[in-house]
Protein backbone atom coordinates (compact mmCIF):
# COMPACT_ATOMS: atom_id res chain seq x y z
CA UNK A 1 0.00 0.00 0.00
CA UNK A 2 1.12 3.65 -0.68
CA UNK A 3 0.98 6.60 1.52
CA UNK A 4 1.71 9.99 0.77
CA UNK A 5 4.25 12.04 3.17
CA UNK A 6 3.98 15.72 2.62
CA UNK A 7 4.25 19.33 4.96
CA UNK A 8 0.77 21.25 4.26
CA UNK A 9 1.36 24.55 3.35
CA UNK A 10 -0.01 27.37 5.20
CA UNK A 11 -3.55 28.22 5.39
CA UNK A 12 -4.50 31.59 3.72
CA UNK A 13 -7.05 32.45 6.61
CA UNK A 14 -3.78 32.94 9.12
CA UNK A 15 -0.96 34.94 9.25
CA UNK A 16 0.67 32.63 11.47
CA UNK A 17 2.79 29.03 10.62
CA UNK A 18 0.54 27.25 13.05
CA UNK A 19 -0.03 23.37 11.78
CA UNK A 20 2.22 24.18 9.16
CA UNK A 21 4.98 22.54 10.93
CA UNK A 22 3.92 19.09 10.84
CA UNK A 23 4.16 16.13 8.59
CA UNK A 24 1.23 14.35 7.05
CA UNK A 25 1.03 10.55 6.53
CA UNK A 26 -1.89 10.15 4.11
CA UNK A 27 -2.68 6.56 2.47
CA UNK A 28 -3.20 6.87 -1.32
CA UNK A 29 -6.26 5.92 -2.61
CA UNK A 30 -6.59 2.22 -3.33
CA UNK A 31 -9.88 2.24 -5.91
CA UNK A 32 -11.38 4.57 -7.71
CA UNK A 33 -14.31 7.09 -6.66
CA UNK A 34 -18.01 5.56 -7.70
CA UNK A 35 -21.41 7.61 -7.81
CA UNK A 36 -24.28 6.71 -6.24
CA UNK A 37 -26.83 5.40 -8.33
CA UNK A 38 -29.91 6.50 -5.83
CA UNK A 39 -28.74 9.77 -4.27
CA UNK A 40 -25.67 10.49 -6.27
CA UNK A 41 -23.28 10.90 -3.99
CA UNK A 42 -19.93 9.80 -4.47
CA UNK A 43 -18.36 7.52 -2.06
CA UNK A 44 -15.82 4.60 -1.74
CA UNK A 45 -14.84 1.51 0.24
CA UNK A 46 -11.85 2.46 1.22
CA UNK A 47 -11.53 3.44 4.77
CA UNK A 48 -7.75 4.09 4.21
CA UNK A 49 -8.23 7.28 2.36
CA UNK A 50 -9.99 8.54 5.46
CA UNK A 51 -7.18 8.54 8.03
CA UNK A 52 -4.64 11.54 8.05
CA UNK A 53 -1.80 10.82 10.73
CA UNK A 54 -0.08 13.96 11.77
CA UNK A 55 3.82 14.05 13.01
CA UNK A 56 6.42 16.18 13.94
CA UNK A 57 9.25 15.30 11.46
CA UNK A 58 9.79 13.29 8.35
CA UNK A 59 11.71 10.80 9.80
CA UNK A 60 9.28 9.96 12.40
CA UNK A 61 6.94 9.37 9.46
CA UNK A 62 8.89 7.35 7.20
CA UNK A 63 10.29 5.25 10.42
CA UNK A 64 6.19 4.44 10.95
CA UNK A 65 5.50 3.77 7.07
CA UNK A 66 8.29 1.72 7.17
CA UNK A 67 7.00 -0.40 10.00
CA UNK A 68 3.74 -0.59 9.26
CA UNK A 69 5.56 -2.09 5.39
CA UNK A 70 3.56 1.35 3.64
CA UNK A 71 5.55 2.26 0.27
CA UNK A 72 6.00 5.91 1.56
CA UNK A 73 6.08 8.74 -1.28
CA UNK A 74 7.43 12.23 -0.04
CA UNK A 75 6.74 15.57 -1.39
CA UNK A 76 9.11 18.23 -1.11
CA UNK A 77 8.68 21.46 0.77
CA UNK A 78 8.77 24.72 -0.60
CA UNK A 79 10.32 26.75 1.73
CA UNK A 80 9.14 31.00 2.12
CA UNK A 81 11.58 33.48 1.39
CA UNK A 82 11.68 36.24 3.66
CA UNK A 83 12.23 39.91 2.56
CA UNK A 84 13.09 42.35 5.51
CA UNK A 85 11.88 45.27 4.34
CA UNK A 86 12.36 49.02 6.40
CA UNK A 87 9.22 51.38 6.41
CA UNK A 88 11.95 54.30 6.20
CA UNK A 89 13.04 52.48 2.99
CA UNK A 90 9.72 53.84 2.05
CA UNK A 91 11.20 57.80 2.26
CA UNK A 92 14.59 57.32 1.23
CA UNK A 93 15.68 60.14 -1.33
CA UNK A 94 18.09 57.68 -3.24
CA UNK A 95 15.44 54.56 -3.85
CA UNK A 96 14.89 53.56 -7.24
CA UNK A 97 11.83 54.90 -8.88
Amino acid sequence: MQVRIYRPAKSAMQSGQAKAKDWILEHEPSAPKKIDPLMGWIGSADTQSQVRLTFASMDAALDYAKRMGFEAIVSATHERGHIIKNYADNFRYDRPA
